[in-house]
């Protein structure tokens, strides 16, 4: 499983969460504590937003912590929202093309977890989406192929209804293809305005999330805790949609192929 990290606040260097803690990113990348393995050394990447409306990009095959141009790039580059993701494979190459984060436009999308059974309906998911869509493909995992689902379901409009609506068709190929296995989803991603992320799974065995407030006014997303003894983290409840704004957390529950319930809110203080 991958760990990941997603911020939204003031300014901050990327170094502040990615690289600079005692538990950050960085060490999580080869000594994850609530992972389903320790290390996650098959390629990393890093979105970031800046002046533009799309998001800059930076992802690569090595360990996280073996390329000293990561490094340099988190401490020199500054960033109101930005996404970083260290990759443990639960299928595809170990390719640039495989690494999170994904983006298209002024999206960016990373995951942590898996469509099981992904190579039995990868076909079928894979024929449904459009053409213009299938063209943007360039790696071969179930991560991005979601994140092309929830692009086609109107990501755009309606976040949630999207990711809803995509995992809704994940969770239907399996069924009619016969498959047992569990999908497990805890995501991160962004339009440069609103972050969102998504904690699911179709069994008991979600992947863990957790939200703090940190450097000031800011607030993280991450898969888990970067200093135990210094942000207070509060664990996002498994079946949860979480939106992030400069303002606000807002956590609805997450229910593919329903409508969603109400709302709780989590006020950043």
């Amino acid at each position: 499983m991958c760990r990941w990290a997603a911020y939204l606040g003031d300014e901050v260097f990327l170094e502040d969460i990615v690289t600079a803690p005692c538990h950050s990113l960085i060490a999580q990348s080869h000594h994850a504590l609530e992972a389903k393995t320790p290390t996650n050394g098959d390629g990393f990447g890093v979105a970031w937003y800046g002046a533009r409306p799309e998001p800059g990009l930076y992802r690569d095959i090595l360990p996280a912590w073996s390329d000293p141009n990561l490094k340099s790039l988190c401490r020199q580059i500054r960033s109101r929202l930005f996404l970083a993701h260290v990759r443990a494979s639960t299928g595809g190459a170990t390719s640039r093309a495989n690494c999170h984060p994904f983006a298209f436009g002024r999206w960016s999308f990373m995951h942590n977890g898996q469509i099981g059974g992904f190579e039995k309906i990868r076909r079928r998911l894979e024929a449904s989406i459009a053409d213009d869509l299938y063209d943007l493909m360039e790696g071969t995992t179930d991560s991005e192929l979601l994140f092309l689902m929830m692009l086609q379901e109107g990501l755009d409009e309606d976040p949630q209804g999207a990711a809803e609506r995509a995992t809704a068709r994940a969770v239907l190929a399996a069924q009619e293809a016969g498959i047992q296995s569990a999908i497990r989803l805890t995501a991160a991603f962004s339009d440069g305005e609103a972050l969102h992320a998504i904690r699911y799974a179709t069994d008991a065995f979600a992947p863990t999330l957790y939200t703090a407030q940190v450097c000031g006014a800011g607030r993280c997303l991450v898969s888990e805790p970067f200093d135990r003894e210094g942000p207070n983290w509060q664990p996002i409840p498994p079946a949860s949609f979480v939106t992030m704004t400069r303002e606000r957390v807002t956590i609805r529950p997450f229910q593919p192929g329903t409508q969603p319930a109400a709302e709780r809110e989590l006020v950043a203080s």
